[in-house]
């Protein structure tokens, strides 16, 4: 029996009382609070359940065999974990005395419903011209930042995009919780580890992905970027490093520049501040900005902006190339919406054309410059 079916079964067994839900594709996510206390969210929004676990210890038992399987550990020392289940659902645990009101342990299931971007297209998160706009700007070797906030489908809309990448190409992957799985067969995969009880052993984001640099990359793709890991991703991407991914929390593409400026001055090499903003302008091509409505809990992408550097008074010029807007409701009531061509041709609309890849456009043919 191998190791991941060992630890698959035991995790299921620590976990029986919240096991119907881990099953259950209509739940996004299980919001542990306390023993007594679980919630889950099902199609956009909160229930409150009446499943329960036995005791305090039940629940922390339940966490201490998460914990073995990613390798790590949670105690009074490091009351707060960050795994993975076998089956690639994320994992946060934070433990008393650090959680008031009892262990909390929070769930954010591995989705099986989008992993192309024709699944989100058949979700109507996005369009098909959008969907080919993103898998050219993909060929043409773009920088695109993700953008939204928590719960919005970031993961799986990189996770989406990143596998529309030639399967000839070289990836690196660099996580804090491993969670993207891509199709193509050259793909190294760098996952953060947490220091032991001596602050020795571990493995920053931002550590990684200095080593990753030498590992000869076509591509690579940070989950998600919070830290001083911003200022060495920017210079790579600056520096030959073309085609990187990337996530972060904005509610706006605009805002999304701006932290990622802002964590770039977090790094431990001092740059001016409009350094730091010319730098972002200059390796960031596209923001795409994706939300979730609260009203039939939806994930759209509702914008795909160019960057277009600074503009006179040293302020990020944003062109919107796709916007989207809602048309109505379905017969289930679920949100309808189109992700629509703004009438902004791209700065790089000869790309296509240039490099050989013109053929390949059908749906959105009036972004690029194919005569």
């Amino acid at each position: 029996m191998s190791r991941h079916a060992i630890f698959e079964s035991s995790t299921r067994y620590f976990l029986a009382p919240i096991l119907a839900f881990l099953d259950d594709d209509a739940v996004t996510e299980i919001m542990v609070n306390g023993p007594a206390e679980i919630y889950v969210e099902r199609a956009g929004r909160l229930e409150k359940t009446s499943a329960q676990f036995n005791s305090e210890d039940s629940l922390r038992s339940a966490i201490h065999n998460i914990a073995q399987w990613v390798g790590r550990e949670i105690d009074e020392a490091r009351p707060v974990l960050d795994a993975r289940l076998p089956d690639g659902s994320r994992v946060h645990a934070i433990i008393p005395p650090s959680a008031r009101n009892g262990t909390c342990l929070t769930i954010r299931k591995f989705s099986r419903e989008a992993r192309s971007l024709i699944d989100l297209v058949r979700l109507n998160s996005l369009s098909e011209a959008a969907q080919e706009f993103l898998e050219i700007c993909v060929l043409l070797r773009k920088n695109i930042l993700i953008s939204g906030g928590t719960g919005t489908g970031k993961t799986v809309l990189l996770g989406a995009i990143a596998r529309t990448i030639p399967p000839e190409e070289r990836i690196v992957v660099i996580e804090d919780t491993s969670e993207i799985q891509l199709i193509q067969p050259h793909v190294v995969y760098l996952e953060a580890r947490h220091g032991g009880r001596d602050g020795h052993g571990g493995l920053t984001i931002r550590e990684l992905f200095a080593n990753s640099l030498r590992m000869r990359p076509d591509r690579i793709i940070v989950g998600e970027v919070r830290g001083g890991e911003a200022l060495d991703m920017i210079q790579s991407m600056l520096s030959g490093h073309s085609g990187s991914l990337t996530t972060i929390h904005a509610s706006s593409p605009r805002d999304a520049l701006i932290r990622l400026e802002t964590l770039s001055l977090m790094s431990d090499v001092e740059i001016p501040v409009h350094v730091a903003r010319m730098q972002v302008a200059a390796a960031i091509h596209l923001v795409v900005q994706i939300a979730r409505f609260q009203e039939d809990g939806s994930r759209k992408v509702t914008r795909i902006s160019e960057v277009q550097g600074l503009s006179e008074t040293g302020q990020f010029r944003l062109e919107e190339v796709f916007v989207s807007r809602l048309l109505g409701r379905d017969a289930g009531g679920r949100l309808q919406a189109e992700l629509a061509f703004s009438g902004h041709r791209p700065s790089f609309a000869e790309g296509p054309k240039q490099e050989g890849i013109a053929h390949r456009i059908r749906a959105s043919k009036e972004l690029w410059d194919l005569d």
